[in-house]
């Protein structure tokens, strides 16, 4: 699994912008966010009850991350087409302010080992990757257990200081001083 301090693939994938067909295709790659900060969740399948939950929820920060700098993208194996019905039928997707990209040929969730050999979907990932290209923070959970959006939220938080950041750090609060343990 691509770690810490490794450089982001490069990629190449339709995204879901719109729940109308007229308007909800666009084509995104790596340059996309450029000089961004850019965070990555991918989940397993669409039409499935954990993920909407995930997926809402950073639909619902958005803002905060987009005050940040940071573009977020949310990623399965499931088609465009997938993404789209998914998004038409379910209310709670149907504004998402970010992209749902679709990573089919599973070329991304490959290359980042993430792809779940047994179930063959990508699994419950979450990249933070610097405005370098460079990856900051990975999580991996249980395909059964979402993640905490927020909590990514607080790591960005973190990451952005360039700064030591103690335990249940929150945006505002003194970082360590240096000298202080790592």
């Amino acid at each position: 699994m691509l770690a810490v301090g490794q450089s982001f693939p490069e990629f190449q994938m339709t995204g879901v912008v719109s729940a109308n067909i007229q308007d909800a295709f666009i084509d995104i790659n790596h340059l996309y966010a450029a000089g961004k900060w850019q965070v990555f969740f991918f989940w397993p399948k669409d039409f499935t009850f954990v993920c909407p939950t995930e997926i809402a929820e950073f639909g619902r920060l958005n803002a905060e991350f987009s005050e940040r700098d940071t573009q977020v993208y949310g990623v399965s194996t499931d088609s465009e087409f997938v993404h789209l019905a998914w998004k038409q039928q379910k209310s709670e997707l149907q504004d998402l302010p970010f992209p749902m990209l679709a990573d089919i040929k599973r070329e991304l969730t490959q290359a980042l080992g993430i792809l779940d050999k047994q179930a063959g979907v990508a699994q419950r990932a979450t990249y933070i990757v610097d405005p370098q290209g460079v990856v900051r923070f990975v999580m991996v959970t249980d395909l059964n257990v979402g993640r905490n959006p927020k909590e990514v939220l607080r790591v960005l938080d973190a990451l952005q200081t360039d700064e030591l950041c103690p335990c249940n750090w929150q945006k505002g609060e003194k970082t360590l001083e240096i000298g202080g343990a790592a």
